[in-house]
């Protein structure tokens, strides 16, 4: 989940990623994954603003949302890792042995103010998923629905921050795995979405598993064909006193809900079949 929590305080600038892991570990895999497996397409590279921006979208697939992951990755391969993308998730996840080293090592940070304030004020690229865990893990039939889950955050910090934002589209992400149920009623009866802080425990159908519960990743991603594309940056008033302003927000997050939407829409119509793009 990617919401923006916690009230803002000076921040560091957080660690870019690890050359060394990303030349001779990452890369690697991630070439293939992109241009083999998912067989990636991403366009609006020439949209992206030259100061630092906050990209909004959406991610799928569960509890391992892969059109972020390539979107990430085809960032970094896209600007030889000359400028910095920070990826942004769960404190959950960060706090987690081992992924959470991974994920310090190929520049994730933590999906609060502190961490994004501090990326921007560095001079990096933020992307978030407002939509967090209702976004990834929605049913396989809202595929191609953008939700950012009435969460608008971002658009504060992006006012606070003073930066423009970077709407993505993107579908593909939710063919990987097909989600039956969002499980809410899982999630409140075993009590596991408050322990986890999330509102879904989704019912999916996947492989290896015909049938299962996802809590932790509980299937390999299917070689959907994901499509990306980068839109028409969005720049807003950087008056700071405008984050208070409740009519300016609401009409900013509906500015980016609906490009997003009419992007995903866009890209919908040049999938001939599901998995197979």
């Amino acid at each position: 989940m990617t919401t923006l929590t916690a009230a803002p305080n000076p921040a560091a600038a957080p660690s870019v990623p690890n050359p060394t892991f990303m030349r001779y570990i990452q890369n690697p895999i991630w070439n293939f994954l992109c241009d083999n497996y998912f067989r990636l397409e991403i366009d609006g590279w020439h949209r992206v603003p030259d100061e630092p921006s906050l990209l909004i979208g959406i991610h799928s697939g569960g509890s391992l949302t892969m059109d972020a992951w390539t979107l990430v990755h085809s960032w970094y391969r896209h600007f030889d890792g000359q400028r910095v993308l920070h990826g942004t998730a769960h404190d959950v996840l960060m706090g987690a042995p081992g992924l959470g080293d991974y994920f310090r090592a190929v520049g994730v940070i933590p999906a609060s103010r502190d961490g994004v304030t501090g990326a921007l004020a560095a001079g990096r690229d933020v992307v978030v998923w407002p939509g967090g865990e209702l976004d990834a893990m929605r049913t396989w039939r809202d595929r191609d629905k953008a939700i950012l889950a009435g969460r608008k955050g971002f658009v504060k910090q992006a006012i606070r921050s003073g930066v423009p934002i970077v709407p993505v589209a993107t579908i593909g992400g939710h063919d990987t795995v097909f989600v039956l149920n969002e499980g809410k009623f899982l999630a409140k009866w075993s009590g596991l979405g408050k322990r986890l802080r999330g509102a879904n425990m989704p019912i999916i159908a996947g492989f290896p598993f015909p049938l299962a519960i996802e809590i932790l990743p509980a299937h390999l991603p299917l070689p959907a064909k994901i499509r990306t594309e980068l839109l028409d940056p969005i720049y807003v008033d950087t008056d700071p006193e405008r984050a208070n302003d409740a009519a300016y927000v609401d009409k900013v997050y509906d500015e980016v809900q609906f490009a997003i939407q009419s992007g995903m829409d866009r890209l919908a119509k040049r999938r001939s079949f599901p998995v197979l793009g």
